[in-house]
């Protein structure tokens, strides 16, 4: 907290000259970092181009890294967190699924970088990956519930999954079903793919916006 007041202080001072965009870090793995996909066209500078076009003066910072789990989310939240940002996107856990790994340690994870956050007073958009179902019934509920039960715990803004908006009246399609969404390895979307993400998270990075100017 002292840090935004320290922020808000110097801004106060400074005059609206100085007046920059917020900040958003996007913290999260290859779907964040755009893997396999020309710069201008992974989620970040789509995401950036949708805010824009929707009025929001807003500066998004690519935080992705390919390959990472909710444990290397957590091992960096700190740097990630610079002074200058203001708000996080949260996307992780997918690498964790892939990997089969033990649903309580993703928790434990995603929940030490929401209480990182909540210290560093910066607001959070925490959103939500689904288990497949061929991990078996008990695990796919144990994961699937980490994220809006964290959300609720911290007071984050919530979007059910990465890919909500590739969903059809909130149903996930199959793979085959939405394939010419994806790249042909079927795990990372494409440019289109891409853009209809965008359609379903940038609503909620809006709203994060509004709960960061609030404070």
């Amino acid at each position: 907290m002292m840090r935004k007041v320290m922020t808000g202080i110097v801004v106060i001072l400074a005059g609206p000259a100085l007046a920059e965009p917020l900040v958003i870090a996007a913290l999260g793995d290859s779907l964040t970092q755009g893997y396999g996909l020309p710069a201008e066209d992974g989620l970040v500078p789509q995401l950036q181009a949708w805010l824009q076009e929707n009025g929001a003066d807003v500066q998004l910072i690519n935080a992705g890294v390919s390959g990472d789990t909710t444990a290397g989310g957590l091992s960096r939240v700190a740097w990630t967190m610079t002074p200058e940002v203001d708000g996080m996107i949260v996307a992780l856990g997918g690498n964790d699924l892939l990997r089969g790994l033990d649903p309580t340690v993703s928790r434990a994870n995603i929940d030490g970088i929401l209480e990182a956050a909540q210290d560093a007073d910066v607001e959070v958009l925490l959103v939500g990956m689904n288990a497949p179902g061929n991990y078996g019934p008990e695990y796919k509920a144990s994961f699937d519930a980490i994220y809006p039960e964290l959300a609720n715990q911290y007071g984050t803004g919530f979007l059910a999954s990465f890919f909500a908006g590739l969903s059809i009246d909130g149903v996930l399609p199959q793979l085959s079903e939405a394939q010419e969404f994806f790249q042909p390895d079927g795990v990372h979307p494409n440019k289109q793919g891409v853009s209809k993400i965008v359609s379903a998270m940038g609503p909620k990075v809006l709203d994060l916006i509004s709960e960061i100017k609030a404070d």
